[in-house]
Formats: C-alpha cells, sequence, structure tokens
C-alpha cells in the first residue's frame, strides 16, 4: 500500500466522509503527435488525468511525478506549470467528500512504459486535442480547456 493511501486512510480515521481540503498534483503528458495521455479512473471510471494527493512531506511537483509513474509506467519530469484548479467540491462513490486544489504540469516523457494496474487505472489512451471525452470532474475538464486553447 502506497504512503499516500496510508495517509488518506489516517486522515479518514479521524474525520470519516466529513470534507477536507486535500492538495492534488498531476499532468499532461503529450505524445509526438500531439496527443495527451488520459488514464480511465478506478474509482470514478471515467477519464482524467494521470494524478493524485501530495504526501506530507512532499512538494507538489514530485507528487506530479510519483503519481504519474505508479498510475501510467512512464517516468516523467516537469517541463511547466499548466494551471492551479480551486473550485472543486467533489464526493467519491465511497461517501469520502473533499474541496481539492489541483496543482496540474506540462510533463515530459524520460522513460518507462505504459502499465494499466487494473485499479486505480482501468485504461491509459491517447487522445487528440479535439477528441475530448467524458471527464470525471470540473478540475479536469477546465485542464482540458486550458490545453486546447489557441495560446497554449
Amino acid at each position: 500500500m502506497s504512503t499516500q493511501k496510508d495517509y488518506i486512510c489516517w486522515l479518514r480515521s479521524k474525520v470519516g466522509h466529513e470534507k477536507v481540503i486535500l492538495v492534488f498534483a498531476g499532468g499532461c503528458i503529450f505524445n509526438d503527435k500531439g496527443q495527451v495521455l488520459l488514464q480511465r479512473r478506478g474509482d470514478f471510471g471515467e477519464w482524467g488525468f494521470p494524478g493524485g494527493a501530495v504526501e506530507l512531506g512532499e512538494t507538489p511537483e514530485q507528487a506530479a511525478i510519483r503519481e504519474v509513474k505508479e498510475e501510467t509506467g512512464l517516468d516523467v519530469e516537469v517541463r511547466r506549470l499548466i494551471g492551479i484548479y480551486t473550485d472543486c467540491n467533489m464526493e467519491y462513490p465511497n461517501g469520502d467528500k473533499v474541496q481539492s486544489i489541483c496543482i496540474v504540469y506540462e510533463l515530459q516523457m524520460t522513460g518507462g512504459e505504459l502499465v494499466c494496474d487494473g485499479g486505480e487505472t482501468l485504461e491509459l489512451k491517447w487522445f487528440s486535442l479535439n477528441e475530448e471525452p467524458e471527464l470525471f470532474c470540473k478540475q479536469h475538464q477546465e485542464t482540458w480547456r486550458d490545453i486546447t486553447k489557441d495560446n497554449y
């Protein structure tokens, strides 16, 4: 079990399903065709950008790199900040409520191989920027909007 799950389990043991603020970090990985990698998530069953909760003692950049490795099998490095998305209240299928702050980076592949674990990640797929799938939350929809703007 990863430290993140341990941290979230510890936190939830204190507050139950009550709403908490969590900081998430993740990113957009583009291939040489200009397509972006999305993950069909195990918790919601819908598409989203790879990423997850920032752990205690970790920077958002470190969290994005770690989460992408865990969820996709890819090694990445941070190229630049795409945005910080703060207007999202969510309820997970298990009843956990969060107000999330999501920090999204453009990430460059440096190695690794795409791997789907069948738990957190049900499927990985490259999408062209003109074929937006159903994204699981408002913050990921806003990220999609930002990466498809003409000035990106």
